[in-house]
């Protein structure tokens, strides 16, 4: 109990650092995202709503920068990240949640299957060392080496623009009516089997050497002999004494990658189109969308934090020598 005191105190001290860089990181960047959008729609809008504007996304130039801090967190607990920029007036929480159902459908999937496939492969790999299976390490290796979005480009122009088998880029056909039928859903799923498959291509690889490597540790203990000489069946001594022991410090590197899914992988959705948060993240740079910017950050934080204390809770109830006392 102690130890999961300790490590909720840890997190919310967290949380807040991170709460508190994203509100002054934005004030601190150069421009005026007021007179940014004033420009952007060329006296569509009156200058003399410049001060409601202010207001409106919190800058205002008569209200102390520790009011505007109070402000923020006030907003922040009734679920207001503010108005966007770049699809005024637009809140950026309707932004965020029509873009992420995309991201972690399509990124939590792939690494939920990378994850599976490669410790699977990793187990088999570690188990069986010294014999034909090890011709898969350099391939794993090459595949772990590479950078994610040149698989993406050469599946495109391999799959897409060579065979014709696949698009070349979006989230679904424009012909399928969004909802839940059918036609929608065959559509996202045969337009997101490409990046699906860049994400599991790249990615599989570290899973498989990571578990490859601790199998190989953990063959030697002296709790995997004693089950040899107990003569249990191999499977057996492979699955439920070695790999339990040795997939530990994978459940803590999966729990942390479901973290980092909701930030999803800007560079792929970039090269396929998809329109997910990173594809977001990225227009919103360009566009300078401070608010987009601001309220993206925020989440993909929030979710690293939560995902580590869900990996320093199971880890707890996996491992009881966390729980120890020093």
């Amino acid at each position: 109990m102690k130890f999961l005191l300790r490590r909720a105190v840890f997190y919310l001290v967290t949380a807040w650092a991170a709460v508190t860089l994203n509100f002054f990181i934005p004030r601190m960047m150069p421009g005026d995202p007021v007179q940014a959008l004033i420009a952007r729609y060329q006296g569509q809008i009156s200058v003399n709503a410049v001060a409601s504007l202010r207001a409106l996304f919190g800058l205002e130039e008569n209200v102390p920068l520790w009011q505007q801090y109070i402000n923020y967190w006030g907003k922040l607990f009734r679920g207001d990240l503010g108005i966007s920029l770049e699809a005024f007036p637009t809140p950026v929480s309707t932004i965020i949640k029509e873009s992420l159902p995309w991201t972690i459908g399509l990124v939590g999937f792939a690494t939920i299957i990378a994850f599976v496939v490669g410790t699977t492969i990793g187990i088999i790999l570690g188990w069986r060392r010294g014999t034909r299976w090890d011709a898969l390490i350099p391939i794993t290796t090459f595949f772990s080496s590479v950078p994610y979005f040149w698989i993406g480009l050469i599946a495109i122009g391999l799959f897409a623009t060579g065979l014709g088998w696949f698009p070349q880029g979006g989230s679904y056909s424009i012909d399928a009516m969004p909802g839940f039928n059918w036609p929608f859903i065959s559509s996202v799923a045969y337009y997101g089997f490409l990046p699906a498959l860049t994400i599991v291509l790249s990615s599989m690889a570290g899973w498989i050497l990571g578990m490859r490597n601790m199998m190989v540790t953990v063959s030697s203990e002296d709790y995997v002999t004693v089950a040899h000489a107990k003569g249990l069946r191999e499977s057996m001594v492979m699955f439920r004494y070695a790999s339990r022991n040795a997939i530990l410090p994978q459940i803590s590197g999966f729990a942390l990658s479901l973290g980092f899914v909701v930030s999803g992988t800007l560079v792929m959705e970039q090269v396929f189109n998809y329109q997910g948060i990173g594809y977001r993240l990225l227009q919103a740079t360009n566009n300078h969308d401070y608010p987009l910017m601001q309220g993206i950050f925020l989440v993909i934080t929030l979710s690293v934090l939560l995902a580590n204390i869900v990996a320093d809770v199971v880890y707890a109830v996996l491992d009881p020598r966390t729980r120890k006392e020093g």
